[in-house]
């Protein structure tokens, strides 16, 4: 399959294109213009230099949270609208949480996906990497950062991967050495990621109107209606 990559979960914007295991093209910019300002001309950027279109792409892989309320927002309203002007699209709501243990594809381990959502609050989930095959362990959750403590036995493997993966590890596991952060060019978004995982779960493949977005936690509209 030909699959098309967004991610808008988080500071990074970022878009790929693969086909099976060779990608094809890949752009990951820390910005700081709304994901709304770069992602579309990213896109066609990309739909250009590898001399595609969108009747060439088979699967839109996009990240559906954790992450920012608004950037999630636009990635999945993106998608849907390509979908809905290319018919034959399918689509895949990818878990950010998941895309960021495909970023590790290649440590043997335990993978722990750190996300930052409020001061001392993480969006976590815990996989696991044996011969680049990457294996869930936990649903994702919004937690405490105790719970990581809890998810690493003694002596065991670890790679933090996330925008709170190198806090983390300063934090709670200075000095050991079989805990590691991912290095920079790993540790945040990566659109390729979100292909990898879609090749290797077809289930995760469908119509966009299945798609929707996981925000693990009730967003400032909900919280201020829940207090009125």
């Amino acid at each position: 399959m030909k699959i098309l990559g967004i991610d808008t979960s988080g500071k990074i914007a970022s878009v790929a294109i693969t086909d099976g295991d060779r990608l094809l093209w890949e752009k990951s910019v820390y910005t700081r213009l709304t994901h709304s300002q770069v992602i579309l001309p990213m896109v066609k950027q990309a739909l250009e230099e590898t001399e595609l279109d969108f009747s060439s792409i088979d699967c839109v892989a996009v990240a559906n949270g954790p992450g920012s309320y608004t950037g999630l927002r636009i990635g999945i309203g993106a998608v849907k609208g390509m979908c809905m002007g290319e018919p034959h699209l399918k689509c895949a709501g990818i878990s950010t949480l998941l895309s960021l243990a495909y970023n590790c594809q290649s440590f043997e381990g335990k993978i722990i996906t750190v996300m930052r959502a409020r001061p001392k609050i993480v969006y976590f989930s815990v996989f696991k990497c044996e011969n680049g095959k990457i294996f869930r362990l936990c649903e994702d959750k919004v937690c405490g950062e105790e719970e990581i403590l809890r998810s690493v036995g003694s002596g065991e493997r670890i790679m933090l991967v996330g925008d709170c993966a190198a806090e983390i590890k300063a934090e709670y596991f200075d000095g050991d050495v079989n805990v590691l952060a991912a290095n920079p060019a790993n540790v945040l978004q990566r659109a390729s990621s979100l292909c990898l995982a879609a090749e290797e779960d077809p289930s995760l493949i469908k119509t966009a109107d299945k798609l929707e977005v996981s925000y693990l936690q009730a967003t400032k509209a909900e919280k201020d209606k829940a207090h009125r």
